[in-house]
């Protein structure tokens, strides 16, 4: 039987700029990296034990054409002047046989900071309320975040995220993504 969990993942962005859509985003996904593979989107999950990897580690760990699980968040404007943006939060438990969280967000007129900020506070709510602990839904990001580092459930927080301004008569693509890599079985002892 396949071991289909991920024991390793990486996080990437890129931005693509074409006058037609799906090469705008083809040129996202070779800014970022991870043209060559074959990605079918899946959700949310950080898997237990998995370890974050570079980019620079996991882009070599990756395959031409292999199918390659990826949480990923994307947003495509040809409206000039719109700022548009996407982005990946996580949130990890302290322990790390259990999951964590990840979460994907795109938005117009948000800086990446804005982005990455409300990114990484969904994955970090959604973490706190699996692990059962409470928390103020109208507290601002700032405040859940202290609440969250003071508790000995959650030990980090982070995001990626990629923004742009869209040009006049090209279609602007960004996207964010989490890539999900699977151990080689034949490296593993049988």
């Amino acid at each position: 039987m396949v071991n289909l969990v991920p024991d390793k993942l990486f996080l990437t962005k890129g931005v693509g700029r074409h006058k037609e859509k799906l090469v705008s985003f083809e040129m996202a996904l070779r800014d970022a990296g991870i043209q060559a593979v074959n990605y079918v989107q899946v959700s949310s999950i950080f898997p237990p034990n998995a370890r974050l990897v570079s980019k620079e580690q996991g882009v070599k760990l990756i395959k031409p054409g292999e199918i390659t699980f990826i949480v990923m968040a994307k947003n495509q404007t040809e409206e000039p002047h719109r700022l548009i943006s996407a982005s990946i939060g996580i949130a990890l438990p302290s322990d790390k046989t259990s999951y964590g969280y990840l979460s994907e967000h795109h938005a117009c007129g948000l800086t990446d900071e804005e982005c990455g900020n409300y990114a990484e506070d969904l994955a970090a709510q959604m973490l706190a309320t699996t692990l059962g602990m409470s928390f103020d839904e109208n507290a601002d990001w700032d405040e859940r975040q202290e609440q969250w580092k003071l508790s000995d459930k959650i030990v980090k927080t982070t995001n990626i995220t990629q923004s742009a301004i869209g040009q006049r008569g090209l279609w602007t693509t960004v996207l964010a993504a989490a890539v999900l890599l699977l151990g080689d079985p034949a490296s593993k002892d049988a």
